[in-house]
């Protein structure tokens, strides 16, 4: 059984993702950031992007596919728990830990409302779009960074895939600013290009890398194949950088390809759901909630049947250990399970019935692996 001192804690020493874009704002001058991160640069104009899914260990291995991105400058970030896109993307728009945020997993229970999809804003696993009854601004009611740089007259905005425009995650994290929808790689980058040209700041979003290693593994042909059109994009986008204009090239989390030896199908397991009233989270990031009473025989059936291939701890001690960053709000701590499931290794927690897509993925993210924490901040400037 784990004791919470067993349990791995985040190194304080390493900046976090939730440091980039105040760090970015700050090197702009733009009033009221801090440089968190030391950035040597006095920018005109900047971009944040982010490509889901390009995790440090990953950038390492397969360098030779990525000679624009290797001769950055670069530093070694984590990302916190969960590693998780709705997580990463919120840090990046808040400049928050997910303690503060609310954004606790790629699903997660709302009191009064159940568990919802944070990407999908709806009910999980299936339900109808919850925007007009549970507004992202209320579940996460903190100004944005975007809100905050825009408010202090700097020009911002948010570049991503048109289908996100007004999306529940979208209102939740990252409004403020101009929403600029965009269609494929070219248009992504030249859309950057003609905000730095104005010497603006914005965050751009590139979703395939991440797509495909889910689905066709990292590391994989296809992955690497897509390894080298993230490359060729920030080529473009330094091709066409103005005097002063800096490109900031960041994650949201790593990925491991779970090995079918190492997963547990916790809908053919009846033990693992005795007790437990909802599920959240995602394959190797796990929230149970638990029933009355039941938190004792949860947690240790749980850490008897998973054993070494997962950390399997209370919510209180998961919040003690730091995962969700050094303060947790109260209204974020009811979102955090009474039994938090972080996998270790290349183990996952599939749910084959609720979750059949999510289940069918080779590779996954979430839990508080290197693969999965470290991510690469790569700087570019002109």
């Amino acid at each position: 059984m784990y004791q919470a001192r067993d349990l791995p804690r985040p190194d304080p020493r390493v900046p976090h993702l939730a440091d980039v874009t105040p760090s970015v704002l700050a090197a702009m001058g733009a009033s009221g950031f801090e440089p968190r991160i030391a950035l040597p640069y006095q920018a005109a104009g900047a971009c944040v992007l982010l490509v889901d899914g390009l995790g440090a260990d990953l950038l390492d291995r397969y360098a030779a596919d990525a000679p624009v991105l290797g001769g950055l400058s670069r530093q070694t970030l984590q990302v916190g728990f969960p590693s998780t896109t709705a997580a990463g993307l919120a840090a990046v728009g808040t400049g928050c830990r997910s303690g503060e945020h609310g954004m606790v997993g790629m699903t997660f229970r709302l009191p009064g409302v159940g568990v919802i999809n944070a990407l999908r804003w709806r009910p999980h696993p299936w339900g109808a779009d919850l925007r007009d009854d549970v507004a992202p601004e209320a579940v996460q009611p903190r100004k944005t960074v975007f809100e905050r740089a825009e408010a202090g007259g700097v020009q911002v905005s948010v570049i991503s895939g048109a289908q996100f425009d007004g999306s529940g995650l979208t209102r939740a994290v990252l409004r403020g600013g101009r929403y600029r929808g965009v269609h494929a790689l070219g248009d992504l980058a030249a859309t950057v290009r003609s905000v730095l040209i104005d010497r603006g700041f914005c965050y751009a979003y590139h979703a395939d890398l991440d797509l495909v290693g889910h689905v066709h593994g990292p590391g994989s042909d296809a992955w690497r194949m897509q390894l080298r059109q993230v490359d060729t994009l920030v080529e473009s986008i330094l091709d066409g950088l103005p005097p002063g204009g800096l490109l900031a090239v960041v994650a949201d989390h790593g990925m491991v390809a779970v090995e079918e030896s190492a997963v547990i199908d916790i809908d053919t397991t009846e033990s693992l759901t005795d007790g437990v009233a909802a599920i959240g989270g995602e394959v190797r990031a796990r929230h149970l909630y638990v029933r009355d009473g039941a938190l004792e025989d949860v947690l240790a059936t749980w850490q008897e049947v998973v054993g070494e291939r997962a950390w399997v701890t209370s919510g209180d001690d998961a919040v003690s250990a730091g995962w969700f960053g050094e303060r947790v709000a109260d209204p974020v701590r009811a979102r955090i399970g009474d039994v938090v499931v972080a996998a270790r290794a290349a183990a996952g927690f599939l749910r084959r019935s609720a979750e059949p897509v999510e289940s069918s993925l080779i590779g996954q993210h979430g839990s508080l692996t290197d693969a999965e924490q470290k991510i690469p901040l790569l700087l570019g400037s002109r």
